[in-house]
């Protein structure tokens, strides 16, 4: 009879990631309290506290001021995205040695299927005791994974036993593994809903199965039946690979607000290069590129535009965009918190036909593209870079 095999997920999160490459970087940083992020004296926050930090009560996203009061003699480092990025890359590639289901969340985390590796590399845990060593080698920094039936399941595994760790949870062995977890842990639960289910005596996950479905839906309407599901360990959603998904994008938070426009203009020239390099490396082409901005006071945008003909071409993507930004500093000039640059409709290249004279007019433009893919694969991704990205240097 056949036998369907439970899935095999995998979530890697990279160990305090900005301040571990910081500290791989300059060797005296190393075993103390480091700080990632911005200035102090304005509305700095931090990006990465170090595990030297952490015990002072140092966490991400808490203003830079604050935490240098917990922890008067940590030392303050700005952000390096391009370096972390270059590293990101690295992880990347590594990653889809083990299997081509590898979904990006963010710079330094990503969730695997690694069901149908099983065969041919090992059990799950083999898989990613051995993951963990070959990023080691690579780059010199640590990772930990969780190893489990599903996304959920996998995240949460990933940040128990940090830094270094790895932690498996069987499908056999998911309710032990849930129950005794704070009720915190879940997703989806903040600063507001903690304290309701708090009020009706939920701590844990194993008290948190009391509530029938109908209980949640109650106490916290649409998002009821999603916690309702993830207290029992369910989350079907699937790891979807830059090559199903439906689009691809980059996106940064500043440490600071920035003001300097032409900054902002490098940092998004670099996102649209980063995107147009995945649509190639995948053989995708867009036919609808995305703008994202977050003002200062908070205030978040999207636009969209769409090309001419589906491209995965740096040129043609970064004239949409940078049409979109110029727009909106014409009727915004204020400073920017977040940017972020996609790409969607996608389609596969060998199903696109080629407009009749977009070849000729393409070929400078696509003949550059794969020089500078060439040298990055080879040398890394800062070895070239857009002429507008030494802007960026007078921020």
């Amino acid at each position: 009879m056949y036998q369907v095999t439970p899935r095999q997920i995998l979530h890697i999160d990279m160990d305090a990631f900005f301040a571990a490459v910081e500290q791989l970087d300059h060797p005296e940083l190393r075993g103390k309290p480091l700080l990632v992020g911005g200035d102090p004296k304005g509305r700095g926050v931090v990006s990465t506290a170090s595990y030297e930090a952490r015990p002072f009560g140092c966490h991400s996203a808490m203003p830079m001021a604050v935490a240098l009061r917990l922890c008067p003699h940590a030392i303050v480092v700005r952000p390096r995205m391009d370096r972390y990025v270059e590293i990101s890359q690295q992880v990347l590639g590594i990653l889809e040695q083990f299997t081509p289901l590898v979904e990006p969340i963010s710079i330094d985390e990503a969730f695997l299927d690694v069901t149908g590796s099983i065969r041919l590399l090992g059990p799950p845990e083999i898989m990613a005791s051995e993951l963990k060593q070959r990023i080691h080698a690579s780059t010199n920094l640590t990772a930990s994974v969780g190893v489990a039936p599903n996304k959920f399941l996998a995240k949460l595994a990933s940040d128990l036993r940090k830094p270094d760790g790895l932690v498996v949870v069987a499908p056999d062995g998911v309710r032990d593994f849930l129950n005794p977890l704070p009720i915190a842990r879940l997703w989806g639960v903040g600063k507001a809903t903690l304290p309701r289910l708090e009020r009706i005596g939920i701590h844990t996950f194993g008290e948190a199965l009391r509530l029938s479905a109908t209980d949640w839906r109650r106490e916290f309407g649409d998002h009821g039946a999603h916690f309702h599901e993830l207290v029992r360990g369910i989350d079907e959603r699937p790891v979807v690979p830059d090559r199903a998904a439906k689009s691809i994008s980059h996106e940064i938070t500043f440490p600071v607000d920035i003001e300097n426009h032409d900054y902002v203009r490098a940092v998004i020239l670099d996102q649209t290069d980063a995107v147009a390099h995945r649509l190639r490396r995948h053989e995708l082409l867009a036919r609808t590129v995305s703008l994202k901005i977050r003002s200062g006071d908070f205030t978040t945008i999207t636009r969209r535009a769409t090309v001419p003909d589906a491209t995965d071409q740096t040129e043609i993507l970064w004239h949409a965009v940078s049409g979109l930004f110029e727009t909106w500093a014409q009727q915004n000039p204020l400073p920017v918190r977040l940017i972020g640059v996609g790409a969607a409709q996608l389609s596969n290249r060998s199903c696109e036909q080629m407009s009749l004279f977009q070849g000729k007019l393409d070929e400078r433009s696509t003949n550059l593209d794969r020089a500078m893919d060439a040298i990055r694969d080879r040398f890394g991704n800062n070895a070239i870079s857009r002429a507008a990205q030494g802007i960026r240097e007078q921020q």
